[in-house]
């Protein structure tokens, strides 16, 4: 039984780790204390996730205190490295959600902590456990179309997916280090995986054209606003027992808002990204990502030596309730191969215990979050398409959103050597 302690008790915390852990692995891994700046969120978090355990404001202390095996970091983005680092001083396993980490430097001292104790730290990329992106790098690990020559890749967030970074905490770069790190993180690092290769060089331009202070009248917050009762984008906090515990009751201890408006005028991130990268292997990709979409998905292609994949994936009401999920092959031989998913998926084939491994569908982000519980916590017998995610993946994914911002701000094209101990 492996002792792990939670910092960081929002709502990915609380809901991904702390309320799913008992559930799922109590047979071989405990939450045995959480740590929270506000101790409030912490009490309210294992009261929600009915646990007993200890509460922390200082990292230290509970490291010292409790010495546990392994860390689970799902802070804001921007301190995962202090944690990640101080866990691994402390000879614990690390569990980092994404993204790693803001920017290279930070990235660097984790890779020379990593080093230095002989750790090991796990990113939690769990889109490399969503059955339909397992699918793709199935086929594409077969070589279906042969090798990759170039990528079209365009990602989609809706108005009520996009808006909510606008009203958070990862409106600002100082703590997100943009979507193209909080979020595309996720995107770049299926490109990795799917393509087997590492990025090389990036160029990238940006702006921020619809969360914008003259889109929408507004006030400070929706709660309080003046123009609540006509805003397309009024989110009501207390009418969600989740969010009212959690953010609205305990405000007052840190000061921090969770219904800020996506359109005030402090936001510094952009809520469009086009651009470029260049892999090691030749690959080409051409990458967007727009936060205010009509509707929600992804749009990717591949072409290679042997033919074309159209993929896409859409779930949206403008779609009906089912969503859309195709993945076309176009040969050499003029003809279309559309591909399903497979009957029975080979998800859980090399998970320990895969017996007991969640396979809802409701078990979050597309029944990814408990099969990636399961491999992080129970293991794998075998990685065959290497779903696992280890530090140098976490490094890679954060190099291309961390080049990007670079490349934006000195108009420029950056090569991730630049900025990254590789």
């Amino acid at each position: 039984m492996k002792r792990f302690v939670l910092v960081g008790t929002g709502h990915r915390g609380t809901q991904a780790y702390l309320t799913q852990i008992p559930k799922e692995l109590s047979d071989c891994v405990e939450i045995v204390a959480v740590c929270d700046r506000n101790s409030a969120r912490a009490k309210a978090a294992i009261q929600y996730a009915e646990l007993s355990v200890p509460v922390y404001t200082d990292f230290d202390k509970m490291l010292a205190e409790i010495n546990p095996d392994g860390v689970i970091v799902t802070t804001i983005d921007a301190t995962h490295d202090e944690f990640i680092i101080k866990a691994l001083e402390a000879g614990c396993e690390v569990v980092s959600e994404k993204p790693l980490t803001t920017d290279g430097d930070k990235a660097n001292a984790i890779k020379a902590a990593e080093d230095k104790a002989g750790g090991h730290v796990t990113v939690t990329f769990n889109c490399r456990f969503m059955p339909f992106f397992v699918r793709i790098k199935e086929l594409l690990k077969e070589k279906v179309i042969g090798d990759i020559y170039d990528v079209h890749y365009e990602w989609m967030l809706d108005t009520s997916h996009g808006a909510s970074y606008f009203r958070r905490w990862h409106r600002e770069r100082k703590n997100s280090g943009s979507l193209l790190i909080h979020k595309s993180t996720h995107h770049f690092d299926l490109l990795n995986w799917w393509l087997e290769d590492e990025p090389e060089a990036v160029n990238a331009f940006g702006a921020r054209r619809f969360y914008i202070p003259s889109h929408q009248p507004h006030g400070e917050r929706c709660l309080t606003c003046p123009y609540k009762s006509t805003c397309k984008f009024y989110f009501d906090i207390t009418r969600d027992d989740f969010y009212n515990k959690m953010y609205y009751s305990v405000e007052n201890e840190d000061g921090y808002i969770r219904d800020q408006c996506p359109f005030s005028e402090e936001i510094d991130i952009e809520d469009n990204v086009a651009m470029n990268i260049r892999y090691k292997g030749g690959t080409v990709v051409t990458y967007n990502l727009v936060a205010y979409a009509p509707y929600e998905g992804m749009k990717i292609v591949f072409n290679g030596s042997e033919g074309r994949m159209e993929v896409i994936n859409i779930a949206s009401q403008c779609f009906g309730e089912n969503p859309v999920k195709e993945i076309r092959i176009y040969n050499r031989c003029n003809e279309e191969i559309v591909y399903h998913m497979p009957a029975n998926s080979m998800l859980t084939k090399f998970m320990v215990g895969a017996d007991q491994v969640t396979k809802d569908n409701l078990g979050g982000h597309g029944g990814s979050d408990p099969l990636i519980r399961a491999a992080i916590f129970r293991g794998m017998q075998q990685d065959p398409l290497g779903q696992m995610a280890d530090l140098r993946a976490g490094i890679m994914s954060l190099g291309i959103g961390a080049a990007a911002n670079v490349s934006m701000k000195e108009h420029r094209a950056v090569e991730l050597k630049e900025i990254l101990d590789i």
